[in-house]
């Protein structure tokens, strides 16, 4: 009888893997399109797994939190823009003094003039830096006196300044065509002069500056002149400066 019995026969390879995937490729007992079915969706989790971690999916991610952080800075610079707007300032020539105009040949003209030119600050929320500043005088778009240089200002909020420059010193060269009208508008005793200031300003609002912005000021004025007359002379007409920026 103990011989009769016989030991039963070792499991076949791949049983293991039959009861833990319930499926064995090299069994034939088992339906081949569920093999297939289960095969690949084990591939399909290994595939989304690995694609969860692609160093694409890092860039996009920093990408997004770069437009994210770039957007909100935008919003807030447009919210402060709109709240602290600079106006631009104003400029205005409320007196001149010539203490010397005249011209020599080739021709030159020789100048020595004060303009008395007030500046205002609209803004209620922003102060104004001024940086660069020169001003000159001009005639019949022509230059007549050099280049000062002015210093620096600093316009607090709603304030006004003057500033009281002397201008000329030193020869300039002048146009054939220019002293000629220079003369006749001495004779007729009204001369049109310019006073130009250049520079350059930034804007402060708060704890926030603003870069630098190219200035450009131009004051027309009718001044009473003769010839041979100086010091204080009165402003028939000074019609306001336009001012870029």
């Amino acid at each position: 009888m103990a011989e009769g019995h016989k030991n039963p026969p070792p499991p076949s390879p791949g049983a293991a893997e039959v009861e833990e995937g319930g499926c064995n490729p090299i069994d034939f007992n088992h339906e081949p399109a569920k093999c297939q079915h289960r095969g690949s969706l084990r591939m399909a989790n290994e595939k989304q797994f690995g694609r969860a971690y692609e160093p694409s999916n890092t860039r996009r991610a920093i990408c997004t939190a770069i437009f994210v952080f770039l957007l909100l800075a935008g919003v807030t610079a447009l919210i402060v823009y709109l709240v602290y707007r600079p106006e631009k300032p104003r400029f205005s020539v409320v007196g001149a003094a010539i203490y010397n105009l005249n011209t020599s040949t080739p021709p030159l003209i020789s100048s020595t003039m004060q303009f008395t030119i007030m500046t205002r600050n609209p803004n209620r929320r922003v102060s104004i830096y001024y940086d660069h500043l020169t001003a000159y005088v001009s005639y019949r778009n022509q230059a007549i006196s050099p280049l000062l240089a002015l210093p620096p200002l600093y316009h607090e909020r709603r304030k006004t300044v003057a500033l009281s420059p002397v201008l000329g010193g030193t020869a300039v060269p002048l146009q054939v065509e220019v002293a000629n009208a220079l003369a006749v508008d001495e004779a007729y005793g009204v001369v049109a002069l310019r006073v130009v200031v250049m520079g350059r300003l930034r804007y402060k609002a708060g704890v926030i500056r603003t870069g630098h912005y190219g200035m450009l000021v131009r004051c027309d004025v009718l001044v009473g002149l003769r010839r041979g007359s100086v010091d204080q002379l009165p402003l028939i007409d000074s019609r306001g400066c336009k001012v870029d920026i």
